[in-house]
């Protein structure tokens, strides 16, 4: 079953749970809590905190998760502390959620 947190639409954050094997590593990654253990496979609980690090994906054993790490606000904030910015950005074309 699919819901519409499976594919989240405000980052690039994609998750196929008929491919989870519900192994724990998303939620054990994850710095935001976007994933949570579940009975049977992972829940995708927060996926608004998402921030396109791409942890979750580099440790999914299935491909269950994808993101495209690089584009959103973990890069801004990367970015950010290798420069020396005091302030982080990140241009999400006006989106106020980043």
């Amino acid at each position: 079953m699919v819901t519409m947190f499976d594919s989240y639409q405000s980052n690039t954050l994609h998750y196929d749970p008929e491919k989870c094997i519900n192994c724990g590593m998303c939620s054990t990654v994850c710095p935001h809590a976007v994933f949570a253990p579940g009975d049977k496979v992972a829940k995708l609980v927060d996926p608004i905190s998402c921030m396109e690090c791409g942890a979750c994906q580099m440790n999914c054993p299935t491909g269950a998760i994808t993101v495209e790490s690089g584009v959103g606000c973990a890069y801004a904030m990367f970015y950010a502390a290798i420069t020396g910015k005091e302030e982080p950005t990140c241009d999400t074309g006006g989106d106020p959620c980043c």
